[in-house]
């Protein structure tokens, strides 16, 4: 079994990657939790304000957002 290493920690603002293969609401995201990695990739799950539900994205549909958030 491989380790992978989170790149994000949970309550980083992070910005989602526009996809043409999912609708999601533009701006920031906080990380809500890590998960287990699937598909050689760590896995998050992160909420937006703009959404009432989380979502579970791969760490390569993720980029530092702009607007950091400190502790």
């Amino acid at each position: 079994m491989t380790d992978f290493t989170h790149k994000f920690r949970v309550g980083q603002s992070v910005d989602l990657i526009p996809s043409t293969f999912r609708s999601a609401a533009k701006g920031n995201y906080e990380i809500v939790s890590l998960r287990p990695a699937e598909g050689g990739s760590p896995q998050y799950r992160i909420k937006s304000k703009s959404e009432s539900h989380e979502r579970i994205v791969a760490e390569n549909d993720l980029i530092l957002s702009a607007h950091l958030k400190f502790d």
